[in-house]
């Protein structure tokens, strides 16, 4: 039975980070530059990107809940796993670096999911009917440039995940 739950623990980790880092890539290599070649306009560009994200996100999230439930599971069973404060081998370190990124990709993720998309969304609203509509669409810009560079640095963090991955099974 062991075997079993390990089989699809592991299939069940795998799938998610495919769901969740995949998923960065590919909005980031393949639909925002194709939205931003095939729509003219800016606020177009953000529309679709806010329904790809309200789609994306759900998925993400619960990719995150995978990740944490199967990693539990797969630490259980392997051989390297001594503690998790325990740093008795090459792997244990490795793991910990691995787990600092995903911590950090999971912060990135939920405060652009909780705090800057609304705060965007809010300011957009405002944009639309204020009298000072350039100062707000000036200040929704940048909130979204940087909403754009927390996924860029979640990608850098999601490769370094699978980056230290790698060498964990290597080990």
């Amino acid at each position: 039975m062991s075997l079993l739950i390990l089989s699809v623990s592991h299939f069940l980790h795998l799938l998610a980070t495919v769901v969740w880092i995949g998923g960065i890539v590919i909005i980031l290599a393949v639909i925002l530059p194709g939205a931003r070649a095939a729509l003219a306009s800016p606020p177009a560009v953000g529309g679709l990107m806010k329904e790809i994200t309200k789609r994306f996100t759900p998925m993400a999230n619960i990719s995150i809940l995978v990740l944490i439930v199967t990693g539990v599971i797969i630490a259980r069973y392997d051989q390297n796993f001594r503690g998790v404060l325990e740093f008795a081998n090459p792997w244990s370190v490795v793991m910990l670096l691995k787990h600092l990124f995903v911590a950090m990709m999971i912060v990135v993720h939920f405060y652009r999911g909780w705090v800057l998309n609304p705060r965007i969304g809010r300011l957009s609203s405002q944009a639309s009917g204020a009298s000072a509509a350039s100062t707000l669409s000036s200040q929704v810009a940048g909130l979204q440039k940087l909403s754009l560079n927390l996924v860029r640095a979640n990608f850098v963090f999601g490769m370094m995940v699978l980056l230290l991955t790698a060498v964990s099974s290597s080990l």
